[in-house]
């Protein structure tokens, strides 16, 4: 038994790609715990959070509705990506990790977010 958004394979990417996120967020220092360090982890769990409540909805363009959320809290994590490189929090090779992972999914998601009727 399972839910129709666990079936997404867009999904699954994002589940994937908050838990790596969290994991950089780990090593930021103590002083951002409570700014850099939650916002991206927030950021990044949300994007998968608007999928699985937008698939739950009645209406498609319930549905697309989320996946735009989806989109920006996307951009949102991206931006954070490049804050926590600039401040020295993570390395380049880091940072160029998961800036390509977020922009496949980015490009995944906006087709998908076409597809939905």
């Amino acid at each position: 038994m399972e839910f129709k958004f666990e079936k997404l394979i867009i999904w699954q990417k994002v589940m994937e790609f908050g838990e790596n996120i969290h994991q950089l967020a780990l090593k930021f220092p103590k002083e951002e715990m409570y700014n850099l360090s939650s916002q991206i982890r927030r950021a990044a769990d949300s994007i998968a959070l608007n999928i699985s409540e937008g698939s739950i909805g009645q209406s498609n363009p319930e549905f697309k509705k989320f996946m735009g959320y989806s989109v920006r809290s996307l951009a949102e994590v991206v931006t954070c990506l490049h804050k926590s490189k600039r401040r020295g929090y993570i390395l380049e090779k880091e940072f160029l990790e998961h800036y390509e992972f977020a922009f496949n999914l980015m490009n995944m998601m906006i087709a998908f977010k076409g597809k939905i009727n």
